[in-house]
């Protein structure tokens, strides 16, 4: 908004708010309804509840392509920063097409609803569990060290396989997932594509290999040691001379900080 812009009231009655309104009611808790004493209230949870339904895969009610987007984003750049190990896991379930061709497509709807829920019982309130698309899941890690990240894959590999999918009175399935994973780069500002680029292709090897197994990139050693940290965030005089002096006559310093002269 400019300092120019005017202001002036809306009312509720000349919105088209019908098919907002029943959409975010039908997607609460039974019985649980927007807040009506004001106006203002009223539209704020409305759109607080659009917002939410934005980011949320309907049918799992995991978080959606979107939403795991931005949050790998986030990650990606506390990385940098901070350097901590962070995992990404991309999980696909094996045979899906052929649960969809035999027991129709219902049945793959709840296939689909129980991984998840698995899934769910499986990670951390920090991490993010994501619905990435079709059979396909993806799950963010944040401090995740390189030493635990197979344990966890594993943990969560087995649960999947030994969870019993009821989808009928006289039919209940077995699903197996496989799993890939990647590490983000430490100290390195890389991008969501990549990480996700590298992910997949593990994705792709654990499939290859057989299904129901697990596939993760080894984490590059980019240990920063304290001499290279002092190098990269420490005052640069340390460095580099003032302006005003004669830098033929300043000795050269080499990576150690070590004066190598000329």
């Amino acid at each position: 908004m400019t300092g120019s812009a005017t202001y002036q009231s809306v009312f509720l009655r000349d919105l088209r708010l019908s098919t907002a309104h029943s959409l975010v009611t039908q997607s609460g808790a039974p019985g649980q309804g927007l807040p009506n004493e004001t106006p203002t209230r009223y539209l704020q949870a409305l759109i607080d509840g659009l917002c939410e339904l934005s980011l949320r895969d309907p049918l799992t009610g995991l978080a959606n392509r979107r939403h795991f987007r931005s949050v790998l984003e986030r990650e990606v750049d506390r990385m940098a920063r901070s350097g901590e190990a962070a995992l990404l896991l991309m999980l696909d379930i094996d045979h899906f097409k052929k649960i969809n061709d035999t027991h129709g497509h219902i049945a793959g709807d709840m296939v689909l609803q129980s991984v998840a829920r698995t899934l769910l019982g499986c990670v951390r309130p920090m991490d993010t569990l994501a619905r990435y698309g079709g059979e396909e899941f993806a799950i963010v890690l944040p401090s995740c060290q390189a030493t635990y990240g197979r344990a966890i894959a594993e943990r969560i590999r087995e649960a999947v396989e030994s969870t019993m999918i009821r989808v009928s009175p006289a039919l209940a399935l077995n699903v197996s997932v496989s799993i890939g994973g990647a590490y983000a780069l430490q100290w390195i500002r890389s991008t969501t594509q990549l990480w996700i680029e590298r992910a997949d292709n593990q994705l792709y090897q654990a499939k290859s290999a057989g299904r129901n197994r697990i596939c993760i990139e080894e984490q590059p050693d980019s240990t920063v040691s304290a001499e290279e940290k002092s190098m990269l965030f420490g005052p640069l005089s340390t460095y580099y001379p003032p302006a005003d002096v004669d830098r033929s006559t300043v000795p050269l310093a080499d990576a150690s900080g070590r004066h190598t002269g000329r």
